[in-house]
């Protein structure tokens, strides 16, 4: 599950804005529709396109990890890794019922199309692989925070856009063994540490208002989770 940054202040977007007018001579298709709504109202009102681009890279990594064909079998049946589809989210919504025409002559539903396709085509992923991101929230809410709770290392400081100081939560795993003495019968448990990990999330980027994440390395050797799970 990922924040959404609807909270954020919106500041100036970053110069990366296509051309006004560039989509209006290309149709866009379900897919690309589908992605750049999420990707427009999951990211913060910057309006910042690589942090659009970046969303939109999660997001097709998220689907094509979990063996989907496209977004909106994704999105029915993972309702709760984007809830920008069904929670009234007014910037998915705007732009998912816009015509060609409206979105060409609209900055940041242009960028949003633009990181779609971006993404659809396997180019510049700004998120550096990540599976998962946050909002302001992970700020305004940092005690109570599920991957705060967890453990969080911002592994560069210009990905730290909250000011947020880094977690650790040390989980040692044992795997424990039956012993029966053959002479008493007497059982004892013999208990070998398999391995141990300190935190869950290390950050990849921080843009605009949104930190991206991917699982440690560490946390996934020793739990053996699934990369984007």
């Amino acid at each position: 599950m990922n924040d959404s940054n609807q909270s954020s202040t919106p500041q100036p977007a970053v110069s990366a804005t296509p051309a006004t007018g560039s989509a209006a001579a290309q149709p866009i298709d379900a897919e690309t529709r589908q992605l750049a709504a999420m990707a427009y109202g999951e990211a913060s009102l910057q309006d910042n396109a690589d942090e659009m681009m970046a969303i939109a890279s999660v997001l097709v990594r998220q689907r094509d990890a979990r063996g989907y064909s496209d977004m909106a079998t994704f999105v029915d049946n993972e309702p709760s890794f984007s809830f920008v589809v069904s929670d009234g989210n007014a910037r998915y919504g705007a732009l998912m019922r816009s015509t060609n025409d409206r979105i060409a002559r609209n900055p940041a539903m242009l960028a949003a199309i633009s990181a779609a396709r971006n993404a659809l085509a396997g180019g510049p992923d700004k998120s550096n692989g990540a599976y998962f991101w946050d909002g302001a929230d992970i700020k305004t809410n940092y005690t109570k925070h599920p991957k705060v709770r967890l453990g969080i290392q911002i592994t560069d400081s210009g990905h730290n856009i909250y000011d947020i100081k880094s977690s650790t939560h040390l989980v040692i795993l044992y795997k424990t063994t039956k012993i029966k003495n053959r002479k008493t019968g007497k059982v004892t448990i013999k208990k070998d540490e398999i391995g141990r990990y300190d935190h869950v999330y290390d950050s990849t980027a921080g843009i605009g208002g949104t930190i991206f994440w991917k699982f440690d390395r560490q946390y996934l050797e020793t739990t053996r989770a699934k990369e984007y799970k």
